[in-house]
């Protein structure tokens, strides 16, 4: 089960969801016996009441299948920049992070929900080790910029009270603006958790590495077609990457933290 909406195109149509149409469709799910899930992916969430409901749709699918996974990305904003009311960063510190079963915010969302910078990588293993505390066993910050270096840092928390077992990835620089990437790296790192649930470093390989490949094509495309890639935002070309997501080539590896 997905819930989640992009807005990053500039016009859209339709109506946004609101918490109680959406408990209304769980309703119906459970009139049905469809209620067995076995993950739950959230994204972009622009109210305090939708939250809210989404809570009360983990509890509700918990408790028809108590080891469902949740994977949030916890969508508030980017650069310095909040893309949600103030107020729903109190709703997933307090009340979000204690629930997912992994977290996969960027660096200013990590510094929102930990409440410090992060400005090094032990800053960043630093703020995955907080937030095991409240709650996830699976952290990935998608991006951190550390004086001009892009990198993914992973934790994942084996067991409770054990240090967790962190690494890095360096990922390169694109000049170009694409839509819905975060989206994407989060459900490649759901969909490959679930392949190797016991190994997030694999996982995180798998994701970037069909990311990039991903990304490249897109840049290659709008090229050749005689577009500047840096005069637009870019469409990510899914369907023409099909195979770099379902079998990517591992060109990212995972460093280890000691």
């Amino acid at each position: 089960m997905v819930l989640d909406y992009n807005a990053g195109y500039p016009t859209f149509k339709g109506q946004v969801l609101n918490g109680q149409q959406l408990w209304e469709l769980i309703e119906g799910l459970e009139g049905n016996d469809l209620l067995y899930y076995t993950h739950l992916l959230t994204g972009y969430i622009g109210s305090v009441s939708f939250l809210d409901t989404v809570l009360e749709v983990v509890s509700k699918l918990r408790s028809v299948n108590p080891k469902l996974i949740y994977v949030c990305d916890p969508v508030m904003g980017d650069e310095g920049k909040l893309y949600v009311p103030q107020e729903l960063i109190s709703v997933y510190r307090e009340r979000v992070v204690p629930v997912a079963s992994m977290l996969t915010p960027n660096q200013f969302e990590a510094e929102l929900l930990t409440g410090f910078r992060i400005q090094s990588e032990d800053d960043g293993r630093k703020a995955c080790n907080f937030l095991h505390e409240a709650g996830p066993s699976k952290v990935v910050i998608t991006s951190i910029n550390i004086d001009g270096t892009l990198l993914l840092i992973g934790s994942h928390e084996k067991e409770k009270g054990k240090p967790p077992k962190q690494f890095k990835i360096v990922i390169p620089k694109i000049p170009a603006y694409f839509t819905g990437t975060g989206d994407l790296m989060t459900a490649l790192l759901l969909g490959w958790s679930n392949k190797y649930p016991d190994n997030l470093e694999i996982t995180a390989e798998l994701a970037v590495s069909s990311l990039q490949a991903l990304l490249q094509r897109t840049l290659n495309d709008y090229k050749s077609a005689g577009h500047d890639p840096r005069s637009t935002s870019l469409e990510i070309r899914l369907i023409q990457s099909q195979d770099d997501i379902r079998s990517p080539e591992i060109t990212f590896k995972a460093e280890i933290y000691s």
